[in-house]
């Protein structure tokens, strides 16, 4: 996301890096990243990112994260001695109710807990044109729905379609099942975190949750821009 003018980068899969020039950014502009969580396909390319930047001149990095991100961080620079003088990476671990601002934002960004199966965490960021929450990876979660209320909105994740019988994530009918039982009001609602097995059923994805959610829903995309 951009506030200001300045990236401030939410997870780091697997292809970020080399999705940066696509989407406008130099990545040698990040300097603060959040994470939710510590699985393979939200952090894969967080210390390549560091490494570019390093390459580049660019050699100090702010990484948020829950629990656990300082010692998953330096177990994995531990094996790229050649890096561990090279670089000035300050990991700042969260805990779900805390709120802090970035250094070089003009914003406010909390975090609560997600349902998953290791420590995750659903960041709220309000700034000057908005109010936006991401999920990270969760089961169907009350409580990241009420962190919600009044979001002009919210990034939710949808791994998988609606009848599949899964844990740790959310599907159509689950999240819609939330939905009908909120009064809480969110302008819009964009789905991501697509495993294969969403693929052709985009269509029945939005009119199940468009039965219970008045706001727009839409699906997320490589490269998509949203405007607050």
């Amino acid at each position: 996301m951009r506030l200001e003018d300045k990236p401030l980068l939410i997870d780091c899969g697997s292809g970020v890096l080399s999705r940066f020039p696509e989407a406008g950014v130099s990545h040698t502009e990040v300097d603060t990243v959040l994470l939710s969580h510590l699985h393979l396909d939200h952090v894969a390319d967080l210390h390549p990112l560091i490494k570019a930047n390093w390459l580049r001149g660019s050699t100090s990095m702010k990484v948020y994260g829950p629990e656990g991100t300082e010692e998953w961080f330096l177990k994995v620079l531990d094996a790229y001695e050649y890096l561990q003088e090279e670089v000035d990476v300050d990991v700042i671990e969260l805990f779900p109710g805390e709120a802090f601002t970035p250094d070089g934002f003009d914003c406010e960004i909390s975090c609560t807990a997600a349902s998953h199966s290791v420590p995750t965490l659903a960041y709220r960021v309000i700034g000057e044109d908005g109010e936006f929450v991401y999920s990270g990876d969760t089961e169907p979660s009350r409580k990241i729905i009420e962190f919600s209320a009044d979001v002009d909105l919210l990034i939710h994740e949808c791994s998988f379609p609606q009848g599949m019988k899964v844990t740790n994530h959310t599907t159509p009918s689950t999240l819609a099942d939330l939905l009908e039982e909120s009064d809480v009001e969110i302008g819009t609602i964009c789905l991501t975190h697509f495993y294969p097995d969403m693929q052709e059923h985009e269509k029945e994805t939005i009119n199940r949750l468009k039965r219970y959610f008045e706001g727009d829903v839409i699906l997320a995309e490589d490269l998509m821009k949203l405007e607050l």
